[in-house]
């Protein structure tokens, strides 16, 4: 039996809707799946990872929805800098371990955003899977992503309007990963100069392309206010966490960039050969 078309048109709907916002798993306080204790001994193990490899600031990712229903070769939703830091406990105790430090998209207002400081048991909370992706950049590059975060550059960096697929060419819009990515160049290149830092992405950095008809994301911008296609001029491309993987281990900024599983084990080293498929010239 044919199905009529409000019922395809529903499903189409849905399914697109489904497709966009799971790109995005960038949002605080999200419902978790997970038992309670899993998550903190999970976070507690990506901890434990990065300082056994002396990283003092790295790259974490994590994955906020079925990887089923990512777009084909995102395998992370959400992207941040962890920083290690003295942290104040409820009681008052003075403890060392990682301050990440995000990019969230408002719950109550989809097209913007704003920086939020929490911890790994708080950032892997709504996470759908325990596997995190870390990367440790090179020691002079840590160094300088602590004092862009310390001294309130980052600040600077944060551009509130949001979209899920914002293009990193240009500064028009920002999802949580170019923000990350708009920190790691100011390290490099030592600017919080938006011009400057966007003249040497389009120069040096190469985004990963989204999977998707322009007809698909056109609708879905007609659906969504964190979906646009705005602030792209040719194919739609993103900065993913393996774009950044990419990008570091191209120029030699990165001692590492790895896949942890719920043990704090490495499932995966991520070689360039990983990234072949993601290279593509995009226009901004």
């Amino acid at each position: 039996m044919t199905m009529p078309f409000k019922q395809l048109f529903t499903a189409a709907v849905l399914a697109l809707t489904v497709a966009f916002t799971a790109t995005a798993g960038s949002q605080a306080k999200q419902t978790t799946t997970h038992e309670p204790d899993k998550i903190i001994n999970f976070a507690k193990n990506v901890e434990k990872y990065a300082a056994g490899q002396g990283a003092r600031a790295f790259i974490i990712a994590r994955v906020g929805r079925p990887q089923k229903n990512l777009p084909r070769g995102i395998r992370f939703t959400h992207t941040a800098v962890a920083l290690y830091s003295d942290i104040t406990l409820d009681d008052g105790e003075l403890v060392k371990g990682y301050a990440i430090y995000n990019l969230y998209q408002k719950a109550e207002q989809l097209d913007k955003s704003q920086l939020i400081t929490d911890y790994p048991a708080d950032f892997f909370w709504g996470a759908d899977q325990l596997t995190a992706g870390v990367i440790i950049p090179t020691q002079e590059i840590q160094a300088r992503l602590i004092d862009i975060i310390t001294t309130g550059k980052n600040q600077q960096l944060h551009n509130n309007h949001y979209s899920v697929i914002a293009n990193p060419m240009n500064a028009q819009l920002q999802n949580c990963t170019e923000h990350t990515l708009d920190m790691l160049n100011a390290a490099i290149y030592q600017t919080t100069d938006i011009a400057k830092l966007k003249a040497n992405t389009q120069a040096y950095f190469i985004p990963q392309r989204v999977h998707m008809s322009r007809f698909k994301l056109l609708f879905g911008s007609m659906l969504q206010d964190d979906v646009t296609t705005k602030d792209h001029a040719g194919k739609v491309a993103t900065v993913t966490f393996t774009s950044i993987a990419q990008y570091l281990a191209k120029y030699d900024l990165a001692s590492q960039s790895v896949i942890l599983g719920r043990n704090g084990q490495v499932l995966e080293a991520m070689t360039d050969m990983t990234f072949q498929s993601i290279r593509a010239p995009i226009k901004s």
